[in-house]
Formats: C-alpha cells, structure tokens, sequence
C-alpha cells in the first residue's frame, strides 16, 4: 500500500537521502541567472520603485504575512513582468505528487503560486516568523521541481520571502543536481528588483523554448 505524506514534513536532508540530489557549486551549472539578461524599461523601473517604497511601508505595520508577500511584492512584480499575459499563465495552489525511488512512498504538497511554461515554478515562504527562511524554503521547492513530469530539460523557480529572492535550477539525472543564484536582497542599496524582473524574464524564455 502506498504511504502518503504531507510536503510540510520534507527537508533537505530527505532530499538528499531518498534521491540524492546534489548541490552544485560550480559558477557555470547556473549560468542562466547571470547571462543575457533582458533590460527593462524606465517605467518597469518606476513602477518597481514604488513596489520597494510599499514594501518598506508595510514593515512599519507588523506581522508581514505570506498573503501581504503576495500581494505587495510578487503579484505587483508579475504584473510589471507581464506574466498574466499569453503564452504564461498563473495558477495559485497547485497540488503535486513526487514519488520516492523505490519505495512505495509519495509526497503530496501544494505550491503557493505558479508561473506556468510548464517548467518555472515560483515559492512564496510564508516570513511571520524567523524560521522561514529561504533555505527552509529551499528543499520545498527542489521536491517541487523533482516532481516536473519533464526529465530533458531544465527546471527553474524563485523563492520569494519578501525581504529575499533567490533563483533555483535542476537538471534531473542520475543524481539529480541543483544550483542557487545569489540573494537578492529588498535592503540593500539601489532596487535589486531590477535584477529579479529581469532573471525572471530570462528564465521563462528559456523554458519556453
């Protein structure tokens, strides 16, 4: 009889054990985060400046929830990036299952938000609380791109807490591997937004292609 259990329970250190997947250190796996990136125009500019300035607002008004997350910072920044438009389309919600190899085991777990080309995922981790972090988010989103049904190309997400992005990437094989981008930080100075819009960009170029 398979055994189910919720996402909630899996870490990386699962991942590690069940599949083997493995981090990449190497600066060329993950190229793609860094390399012909699109340019943005000034008032895709402006407008992720105001996004910067609304989120620095919302910090003066305590707790800053996933659902304020979303709607203050990534569902403004998918809008400005044009992905409610065709060929993309965004799904809240989405349940998946991963199987464990060789065992009867599957993990059953939701996404928060997804941008589909079928191959870019995008994680948003709930920050009420300093135990969620990007690297907690991590291994939820690796189960998540273990789980594309597509094994020849590929797969890419973002995990976004508000304060932090940070790119993923996964080639499935034997074993599967990953690479992180750097992270990109709302604090720092200038609007490191820029960036993200236009690695987002990129990346859902090339899963589409």
């Amino acid at each position: 009889m398979t055994q189910t259990i919720p996402a909630k329970v899996i870490d990386l250190r699962y991942l590690i054990d069940n599949f083997g997947i493995e981090l990449v250190l190497d600066g060329l796996f993950f190229r793609e985060w860094q390399e012909d990136l699109p340019e943005i125009n000034d008032l895709d500019k402006q407008l992720l400046d105001k996004v910067k300035t609304g989120y620095f607002n919302l910090l003066n008004y305590p707790p800053f929830l996933e659902d304020v997350v979303r709607m203050a910072v990534v569902d403004p920044l998918l809008f400005i990036g044009d992905f409610y438009l065709a060929p993309y389309y965004v799904k809240s919600e989405e349940s998946i299952d991963i199987a464990v190899p060789d065992e009867d085991v599957i993990i059953k777990g939701r996404i928060d938000t997804l941008v589909l080309k079928e191959q870019f995922w995008l994680i948003i981790i709930e920050s009420k609380r300093a135990s969620f972090s990007v690297e907690q988010g991590l291994a939820q989103i690796l189960a998540y791109l273990l789980g594309n049904r597509d094994n020849e190309q590929p797969s890419f997400g973002m995990i976004a807490t508000g304060s932090e992005f940070i790119f993923v990437k996964l080639v499935k094989g034997n074993p599967p591997r990953y690479a992180l981008s750097k992270g990109f930080l709302m604090r720092n100075p200038g609007n490191e937004l820029y960036d993200v819009l236009r690695i987002l960009k990129r990346l859902t170029q090339l899963v589409g292609a």
